[in-house]
């Protein structure tokens, strides 16, 4: 069965997930007006990682992009000749061990917004474009905004997702920390780590050892726990292009909202993806 056919009865589900937090979220990842960051001279190849959290008719807020949006851009890529790669393939190139192809971007989609599911995923299927969700297995069919534990299900089954860690419930660090003593702290961030793995794993058999920092916050003592706990690479909001030799626990993605469409969209990817000139 098609994914369209399957996700007809929640088309008209209008519920969107709290915006808590998002003033931080937009000042991690920097201006979105912005175009990204300009090529370093390296003569490296740049993969961008575009970052989505949820998708609609219209936009109801800075964090949705719209789905006609979202369907214009993956047939720009597609006609322009670029290749959206898995994000296993961007974090093997930053450790220098494959050359991507020429124009090669990633595509990623946080939380687990129930319009991932009926939105994005058909498009995906369409495009057949793979895609990464970071889920917080804590709002998987609990939250009226989130996905069900169904939904996750068949998308895997497409074989187009690859469902990563979002952490067990999205804290935000910078708060825990100040709040907690460092042991309690300590604790509390391998829990986060811990939990979610162990229960994307129970309920859909996953191999997690992806991670999205939440709000985009890492540190070196956060690195140093992901790692303790299995997790291989990890991402950011920071805006730039993945090279080779990148830090693979502290990867770069780019932020996508409304504002990046139509030519702007254009003018991004082109630059984001431009190799560098020596």
């Amino acid at each position: 069965m098609r994914l369209e056919r399957a996700i007809a009865s929640r088309r008209q589900i209008s519920a969107l997930v709290p915006v808590i937090g998002l003033a931080a979220l937009i000042a991690v990842a920097g201006s979105v007006c912005g175009l990204g960051a300009e090529p370093n001279g390296s003569g490296e190849p740049h993969i961008p990682i575009l970052l989505y959290h949820r998708f609609g008719p219209s936009v109801a807020d800075a964090m949705t992009v719209r789905t006609a949006d979202f369907a214009a851009q993956l047939e720009y890529l597609r006609e322009n000749g670029y290749h959206v790669i898995p994000l296993r393939e961007v974090v093997a190139y930053a450790r220098g061990e494959v050359r991507p192809p020429a124009r090669a971007i990633a595509i990623t989609a946080d939380d687990g917004h129930k319009t991932v599911f009926t939105d994005m995923a058909p498009l995906v299927e369409r495009y057949r474009v793979p895609v990464t969700l970071f889920i917080y297995p804590s709002a998987i069919s609990n939250a009226s905004y989130a996905m069900t534990w169904e939904e996750l299900h068949r998308l895997k089954e497409t074989g187009l997702f690859d469902i990563q860690s979002h952490t067990y419930w999205h804290p935000n660090f910078k708060v825990e920390k100040r709040r907690l003593s460092p042991a309690q702290y300590e604790a509390f961030v391998r829990m986060q780590f811990l939990k979610s793995r162990r229960v994307l794993d129970q309920r859909l058999g996953l191999n997690v050892d992806m991670l999205a920092w939440p709000f985009g916050i890492f540190d070196q003592e956060l690195i140093r726990l992901a790692r303790l706990e299995g997790y291989t690479a990890a991402f950011t909001m920071v805006r730039a292009s993945v090279k080779r030799g990148d830090n693979v626990m502290i990867l770069p993605r780019y932020l996508m909202t409304d504002e990046m469409r139509g030519r702007r969209f254009a003018k991004f990817i082109e630059r984001a993806t431009a190799p560098a000139r020596n």
